[in-house]
């Protein structure tokens, strides 16, 4: 009986160590060289940007003027219908616009480690803060090395 109870624990063991080995890991790993982003949540915001920041300029092109809404850059570049939803996964979107500029500012849900504040204007560098929504005066984000 011994036996059977130690081999039971054993087993229950070997089942918990190999579920430790094949755990998912929690490192971000870089979407391409020299990616910022600190997770998936930040690389999903900082594509999200840079879509915007490409629908705005070929919007530009063709209007003479930037758009002052997301709906308006539906069909510019690859801005879709679905990406004017302000509830972008973690972040929240604030976006404003101007014939002659605009302003995106991304605000995660919950500040940590993963998931900072992103803000771009229309020259186009992203910006971002770890602790409160980021601004044009905020550090721009760095490719990492």
């Amino acid at each position: 009986m011994l036996i059977a109870v130690q081999s039971v624990g054993m087993l229950v063991l070997a089942v918990v160590m190999a579920a430790a080995q094949t755990a998912p890991q929690t490192t971000y790993t870089p979407k391409f060289p020299g990616d910022p982003a600190h997770s998936n949540a930040e690389a999903a915001a900082l594509g999200y940007m840079r879509t915007v920041a490409t629908a705005e300029k070929l919007y530009k092109r063709k209007h003479g003027e930037y758009a002052s809404s997301l709906p308006a850059l539906v069909g510019s570049g690859s801005f879709t219908r679905r990406m004017v939803n302000p509830e972008r996964g973690d972040y929240h979107v604030q976006f404003h616009g101007t014939a002659k500029e605009f302003s995106l500012g991304l605000v995660p849900k919950q500040f940590d480690a993963e998931h900072r504040a992103f803000y771009m204007d229309e020259s186009g560098v992203i910006r971002a803060e770890e602790d409160k929504p980021a601004s044009g005066s905020s550090p721009s984000v760095k490719s990492a090395r």
